[in-house]
C-alpha cells in the first residue's frame, strides 16, 4: 500500500488494538496510537518501530483527539471501558469513554475530512433477546447496561455522520473475542484470560452463575484479518455486522478444555450471576460471511493453546 498517511488506532495499546497495530506495521503502514493506558499497556507496542507514533491521551478529550485524527487515512476506534460491570458501577465515567469518545471521533473525522472508521460495537446491544438461538443483526435491541446502551447509541451516531457527513463506518458487533494480551488482572476482563491465568497459577476459579451460560468465542488473530479487510475495502458494509462463529460454548465446557490443557483445574466455585450478565449469546454470522473473506476459524482448543503458550 502506497498511502503514507497513518492509520489512527484508539485504544491501540490494548488487547485487540495492539494486534491490529502489529498487522498494519507488518504491511509497512504508518500507525498512530491514542491510548490513555487505563487498560492498555506500552509493553504491547513495538515502540522502537519508526512507523509507530504513540500519543498518550483520552478519546473523551476532544482537543487531543482532533490532533490525533489530523492527517490520518482512517481510524480504528477500539478505545472503550470494555467492562459491563464497570458501566453498572460507574455509568457516568464509562459514558465519557464509551459514548462521548465515539462522538468526539466522529466530529474530529468530520473536521479533518477523514472518512473510513472501524467501530468496535458489542453483542451486548441485543440484551437477552434471541435467547438460545443465533442472533442476527435485525434482532430487537434491548441493552441491559450502560455499556450496551452506549455502544448502541454510538452506532446510531456513526450512522448519522455517514448520512450527513459522508463518514464510512464499518460497525462490528463483537461477540467474545479472546487471545494473548487480554489482561487477566482485571476482574472485568474476558472470562478466558481470567480462567487460564488462574488455572496456570493453581488459584481458585469463581464462576458467576451455573456455568451453563454460553458464549460465541472468536480468536483475536481471526478478528484482525477482518479488520484489515474493512480498512482496505473500496466500500464499507452499511449497518452493523456480527462477529462470531455461530458456535455456542458453555463456561463449563470452557473450563473442561482449560483443565485438559493445563493438566487439571484448581477448585471451581459457583456464585450468583452478576447484574447485566447475558445467559446465552451466539452470532448468526451470515452477513459476515457474505461481505468478508473469513479465515479458517481458530477453534477454541487451538486458541487456548496459543493463549497459554504466550502467557
Amino acid at each position: 500500500m502506497s498511502d503514507s498517511r497513518p492509520i489512527l488506532i484508539t485504544g491501540g495499546a490494548g488487547f485487540i488494538g495492539s494486534h491490529l497495530v502489529d498487522a498494519l506495521l507488518a504491511q509497512g503502514r504508518h500507525v498512530r496510537v491514542l491510548d490513555n493506558l487505563s487498560m492498555g499497556r506500552l509493553a504491547n507496542l513495538p515502540l522502537d518501530n519508526p512507523l509507530l507514533q504513540f500519543i498518550q491521551g483520552d478519546v473523551a478529550d476532544s482537543a487531543v483527539l482532533a490532533q490525533a485524527v489530523a492527517g490520518c487515512a482512517a481510524v480504528a476506534h477500539l478505545a472503550a471501558v470494555a467492562s459491563v460491570q464497570a458501566s453498572v458501577d460507574d455509568p457516568v465515567s464509562t459514558h465519557q469513554s464509551n459514548f462521548v469518545g465515539t462522538l468526539n471521533v466522529c466530529e474530529a473525522m468530520r473536521l479533518h475530512g477523514v472518512k473510513r472508521v472501524l467501530f468496535a460495537s458489542s453483542a451486548a446491544v441485543y440484551g437477552n433477546n434471541g435467547e438460545g438461538q443465533a442472533i442476527d443483526e435485525n434482532t430487537a435491541k434491548a441493552p441491559l447496561t450502560p455499556y450496551a446502551a452506549d455502544k448502541l447509541a454510538s452506532e446510531h451516531y456513526l450512522d448519522f455522520y455517514r448520512r450527513q457527513h459522508g463518514l464510512e463506518p464499518a460497525i462490528f458487533r463483537f461477540f467474545n473475542i479472546f487471545g494473548p494480551r487480554q489482561d487477566p488482572s482485571s476482574p472485568y476482563s474476558g472470562v478466558i484470560s481470567i480462567f487460564t491465568q488462574r488455572a496456570q497459577q493453581s488459584l481458585p476459579i469463581s464462576v458467576f452463575g451455573d456455568g451453563e451460560q454460553t458464549r460465541d468465542f472468536f480468536f483475536v488473530a481471526d478478528l484482525v484479518i477482518l479488520l484489515m479487510q474493512a480498512l482496505n475495502a473500496p466500500h464499507v458494509v452499511e449497518g452493523a455486522v456480527n462477529v462470531g462463529w455461530n458456535q455456542a460454548v458453555s463456561l463449563n465446557q470452557l473450563l473442561a478444555e482449560i483443565g485438559e490443557l493445563c493438566g487439571g483445574l484448581p477448585a471451581v466455585s459457583y456464585q450468583a450471576p452478576r447484574a447485566g450478565d447475558i445467559r446465552h449469546s451466539r452470532a448468526n454470522n451470515q452477513r459476515l460471511q457474505a461481505h468478508y473473506q473469513l479465515p479458517q476459524a481458530t477453534l477454541i482448543q487451538e486458541g487456548l493453546r496459543r493463549l497459554l503458550a504466550q502467557s
